[in-house]
């Protein structure tokens, strides 16, 4: 239990890291990393690189945004297999639904609860 927890650590860890990184020497904006992080998440997921290190290091390498491009992937992978060509449109919202609606609910609240005002 230890073990698994440690390489969650290091391995969410250095996902981080790395995005701390592009942030501190690069002239990349916040979204233009994040977004960049999810096609990272599905191309190593489409070339099996990714699969592997969620095996690893579970919810180190699941939470992070390359674990939601890894989800979506996934999803559209199996859809496509019990599908066809409609699980490239599908596969992915289905896989990442319950994120998808917890990040909009979250959102809603948070606006709720604290109103925009001007600056």
């Amino acid at each position: 239990m230890i073990i698994e927890i440690l390489r969650a650590f290091i391995v969410g860890g250095i996902i981080c890291t790395v995005g701390q990184l592009l942030i501190d020497y690069t002239s990349l904006t916040p979204a233009r990393i994040l977004t960049g992080f999810v096609i990272a998440g599905v191309v190593l997921s489409a070339v099996g690189i990714y699969a592997p290190l969620v095996e690893f290091a579970g919810a180190g390498a699941t939470v992070p945004l390359t674990g939601f491009g890894h989800t979506l992937a996934e999803g559209i992978r199996r859809n496509i297999a019990e599908d066809g060509f409609l699980g490239i449109f599908t596969g992915g919202l289905t896989a990442a639904a319950g994120g998808i609606t917890a990040a909009m609910l979250f959102g809603l609240v948070a606006s709720a609860v604290f109103p925009s005002r001007d600056k």
